[in-house]
């Protein structure tokens, strides 16, 4: 295996002793050995826990190896010098890795190499005194096989259990914070924000309910950085009154008449609405009136909870406890994630319960604010971090939405996310309307809401497929200019529910805006990393929230990496880069010819394909997505032979793709209307990572002693394939100028066309092949009309161009 940490602080001598005496490894009792192996046998000490005497210290000792010939015991008793060796055999132990499986007791250097471990500075074959303390820092503050740092390791088994109650500020261990705030003591709390808006019409700004978990030592005056999460899925869904909603896609695809449309003519404006007065404050209180049991939490959140941090939920707008409807990423919903931030940061309003009026204020908040949270949790993160709101100083946005266009549409065309057929945006809002969860409050409500999903439902326009006013309203590149919060993101390349593409233009969008920004690109879909044993995400994070909330001067900004990618190649491999998918990056042209991709000129060739299948057939692809891709992709199968275009290059050295492929085709359809879609694809026999991580340890993981637990995981290599899709796209022939504007299209005709796939960063490996799929339907995302519509190509004018990664 191997070990990738990349949040590991260098730091100098003194700061290593102070630090070891904060934590308590070195103190009175041990600071004036100048033996390393009285020192290291007293360093041991104090990290087995469960020993609680000195014969069970001994006992446990003992069955540890020091050498090929001695256990650790007889070692520490009969050696007066401590040597590298041996030190370095216990610390693999200590960090769980196994002897004749990760390691040899003969040269454990080799594997702390191997498995990129740090090793500490130090002259000969004995450690010096000096050398051993600096040794003891590191390996503290290194990964063991599950993961887990090893001081983590001990919080994890009660190591920090003296320090609670003691400590009156975060305590910092290289650069992170440190378990050291009891999570059983937290003060659960519920509060009611009201925000600057009146989405039920009811005549009152909406209130919404907060859920904030904050640690006992705020009474006693501690304030606390908050992490907030705003989750629509917070207080419950309502998954079968969303099912039955789901729009049918086995329908066909429609001419649509042509417009000379400019943006001018679609761009949103913002509603001029008379609000109503904010409440009177009847009165101030401290403590809330509201407790809750458990909440609905996210494991990175549970994490911070003993490390200095606050933690808040809340789902916004229309959801159970609170006030208004839901808009499904509209600057409505916009205003009521920013609303909780505000009065966290001391700008806005809270009360008690949503009768008396009774304001309670964020009085053990410094002020200070991080969001959280995967997929439409930090698609919000991302919406409010483009109204500049006062307060929020970072969000960690994890496959996250930039576009809702571009969550639910491409290029003029009704793309679902995949593994969702049929879903939209109104289905998503019915799906988080949980106030219809309690029917006294549905009850009062119904009309409105049954009026406000009507308007989403012909305001997202599923008869075009058109970028309309509707999606401007969600479309969050626009006010990427406002952003001043840092910005740490994390997105799958394989992720085709949240495709790439949004996470690529906030990458590029805000890369002028003087702001300090990080990218995670992973190898998974639409997941979360924050228990992945290959790399250091949760001590990623812990740098990054330190320096951000905590206002330490730890050097996140220049230690973690600006651009952090997983290899698809070698297993549990992650490197560093510079930047992704830059517009200067140096590409690689490839023509089309019959069924070749070349550097060479192409003849002009005209190649055809139906994209009529047989009702056997088509039925079966509409049950079998997988199978559907699989014989779509393989150029040897008859079922899809004469329904698609594969192109592929010879057989090419290594290559890394970076950023957007370019496909440019003259094309023509034997209709007045028509799509293409398109796969990159690497052909070429190997073992490649399974579709979802494997489970290694189910609660493997512990948040601190006795608090929470995540599931280790990792990605693992699955049986050899003979292809892996790199990347996708797709548009409507109609809009070959962009997704408002619409053409006409007369059939035959054949016309210039370029479409932008999705962005990557794939690498082939020497010897593959790379390929182009040239097909209509998309089974697993676009409408299944099974038309009988012929597409042809003309290849002599017809290539794609792919950015290279260069370093």
């Amino acid at each position: 295996m191997k070990n990738n940490q990349f949040a590991i602080r260098p730091t100098d001598f003194d700061t290593q002793i102070q630090e070891l005496q904060n934590l308590h490894f070195l103190t009175s009792n041990n600071e004036m050995i100048n033996n390393p192996i009285d020192l290291y046998t007293d360093l041991l000490r104090l990290s087995f826990l469960k020993a609680k005497s000195k014969a069970t210290f001994e006992q446990k000792l003992s069955t540890y190896m020091a050498t090929p010939d001695q256990d650790a015991l007889e070692y520490l008793k009969t050696n007066d010098e401590l040597s590298i060796q041996a030190f370095y055999n216990i610390a693999l132990q200590l960090l769980e890795f196994n002897p004749d499986v990760d390691f040899s007791f003969e040269d454990p250097l080799a594997a702390m190499k191997k498995i990129q471990l740090k090793i500490a500075e130090h002259e000969g074959n004995v450690f010096t005194i000096n050398e051993l303390k600096s040794a003891w820092y590191w390996l503290l503050a290194t990964h063991n096989k599950n993961g887990q740092t090893f001081i983590d390791s001990l919080a994890a088994n009660g190591y920090f259990l003296p320090f609670y109650g003691e400590i009156g500020e975060p305590l910092l261990f290289n650069g992170k914070s440190m378990p050291v705030f009891n999570p059983h003591k937290l003060i659960r709390e519920v509060v009611y924000v009201e925000s600057p808006q009146d989405t039920d019409d009811d005549g009152k700004l909406d209130l919404l309910k907060a859920e904030i978990l904050r640690p006992a030592e705020t009474e006693d005056g501690l304030k606390f950085p908050v992490l907030y999460t705003a989750s629509p899925y917070n207080q419950g869904t309502n998954d079968e009154t969303g099912e039955k909603l789901m729009h049918n896609v086995n329908i066909p695809l429609e001419h649509k008449e042509p417009n000379d449309l400019e943006y001018a003519d679609i761009e949103y404006k913002i509603p001029d609405k008379k609000l109503p007065k904010p409440r009177s404050v009847n009165g101030q209180v401290e403590i809330a009136e509201e407790t809750f049991a458990r909440e609905q939490s996210y494991t990175l959140n549970d994490y911070f909870l003993a490390r200095g941090f606050a933690v808040v939920y809340a789902a916004g707008i229309g959801t159970k406890d609170s006030d208004g409807v839901r808009t499904t990423g509209d600057p409505e919903e916009t205003t009521s994630t920013v609303s909780i931030i505000e009065w966290l940061a001391g700008n806005r309003r809270a009360f008690t319960n949503k009768v008396d009026n009774i304001e309670i204020k964020a009085w053990w908040s410094n002020k200070s604010v991080a969001m959280t949270g995967r997929s439409y949790l930090g698609t919000l993160a991302t919406a409010a971090a483009t109204s500049g709101v006062e307060g929020l100083k970072t969000v960690i946005s994890e496959a996250a939405i930039s576009s809702w266009y571009d969550y639910y549409r491409d290029g003029g065309l009704v793309i679902a996310p995949g593994g969702f057929p049929g879903e939209d945006a109104d289905i998503l809002a019915e799906e988080t309307f949980s106030r219809r969860l309690q029917p006294g409050d549905f009850h009062k409500i119904k009309p409105l809401w049954d009026k406000k999903l009507k308007e989403i439902t012909n305001g997202q326009d599923r008869t075009t497929g058109d970028y309309n006013a509707f999606w401007d309203a969600r479309n969050y590149h626009k006010n990427f200019k406002n952003i001043k919060a840092d910005v740490l993101m994390v997105h799958g390349l394989n992720d085709w529910n949240v495709k790439p593409r949004n996470v690529e233009r906030l990458w590029n969008g805000i890369r002028h805006n003087g702001v300090t920004q990080k990218i995670i690109l992973h190898q998974g879909q639409h997941i979360y990393i924050n228990a992945f044993r290959s790399v250091d995400y949760t001590d990623i994070i812990n740098l990054w929230l330190t320096h951000e909330l905590l206002g330490v001067d730890n050097q996140a900004e220049k230690i973690i990496p600006d651009v952090l990618i997983q290899d698809n190649v070698q297993p549990e491999t992650w490197n560093s880069y510079r930047d992704w998918s830059n517009q200067d990056n140096p590409t690689i042209k490839y023509n089309l010819s019959s069924d070749k991709l070349s550097i060479a000129d192409s003849t002009n060739e005209k190649l055809t394909f139906s994209d009529h299948l047989e009702g056997e057939t088509f039925d079966r692809y509409k049950n079998h997505n997988d199978q559907w891709q699989t014989d779509l992709t393989d150029s040897d199968n008859d079922e899809m032979s004469k329904h698609r275009l594969l192109f592929t290059t010879n057989n090419i050295e290594e290559t890394v793709i970076d950023g957007k492929v370019n496909v440019n085709l003259n094309v023509a359809s034997s209709k007045d209307m028509g799509m293409l879609s398109f796969q990159l694809i690497d052909y070429g026999d190997a073992k490649r990572f399974k579709v979802s991580p494997t489970l290694l340890a189910h609660n493997g993981l512990a948040e601190t002693y006795d608090w929470r637990e995540d599931d280790l995981r990792e990605f693992t290599l699955g049986s050899k394939t003979n292809y892996k899709m790199i990347t996708k796209g797709h548009i409507n022939l109609q809009n070959r100028e962009n997704a408002y504007k619409v053409s006409d299209l007369e059939p035959n005709k054949f016309y210039p066309i370029s479409v932008e796939l999705q962005p990557t960063f794939y690498r082939i490996p020497e010897g593959h092949k790379l390929g182009l799929v040239v097909y209509a339907t998309d089974f697993g995302m676009t409408i299944r009309g099974n038309q009988d519509i012929e597409y042809s190509i003309q290849t002599g004018e017809s290539n794609i161009s792919v950015p290279i990664h260069e370093e």
